[in-house]
C-alpha cells in the first residue's frame, strides 16, 4: 500500500514538472533610455521588438536609445550629482557584469560619481 502512494505522488510530481517544461518560455528584455536620466523598461517578454517597443512606451518620447538583452541583464548608470548629464548602459550575462560596463562607460563619458539608476533582468531561462 505504501509503495503504490509513493509510486502516485512520484507519477503526479514527474507530470507536473513536464507540463511546466511544456509551457512557452519568454526570455527578451530592454531598458530604454532617454534625456535627463529617464528610462523605460521592459523584461520576459516573447521578443527583443515586444520588449524594445514596451520599454519605450514606458519611457516617453525622449527615449531614443535601447539596450536589449536575451536571457540576461542590461543596466543604466547616471553621474549622481549631474543626473541629467553622462550617462552609461550595457547588458550583460549576469547583472553584476551589465552594472560594471554601465558604469564604465558612464565614467568614460564624463561622469565623476556615477551611480546606477535602474537594471532589469529577465529572470526566465529558457
Amino acid at each position: 500500500m505504501l509503495g503504490l502512494l509513493r509510486a502516485g505522488i512520484g507519477a503526479a510530481v514527474g507530470l507536473s514538472l513536464l507540463s511546466a517544461g511544456v509551457t512557452a518560455s519568454h526570455a527578451a528584455g530592454a531598458l530604454a533610455v532617454g534625456a535627463y536620466a529617464a528610462y523605460g523598461y521592459a523584461y520576459d517578454y516573447p521578443s527583443q521588438e515586444a520588449a524594445q517597443a514596451a520599454a519605450i512606451e514606458k519611457c516617453g518620447t525622449s527615449c531614443n536609445k535601447v539596450v536589449a538583452t536575451n536571457k540576461g541583464c542590461a543596466a543604466l548608470a547616471v553621474d549622481g550629482h549631474k543626473p541629467c548629464g553622462p550617462n552609461g548602459f550595457a547588458n550583460g550575462p549576469r547583472l553584476g557584469a551589465a552594472q560594471n560596463s554601465a558604469l564604465k562607460y558612464c565614467y568614460k563619458y564624463g561622469g565623476k560619481d556615477c551611480v546606477i539608476r535602474a537594471w532589469i533582468c529577465d529572470g526566465k531561462k529558457g
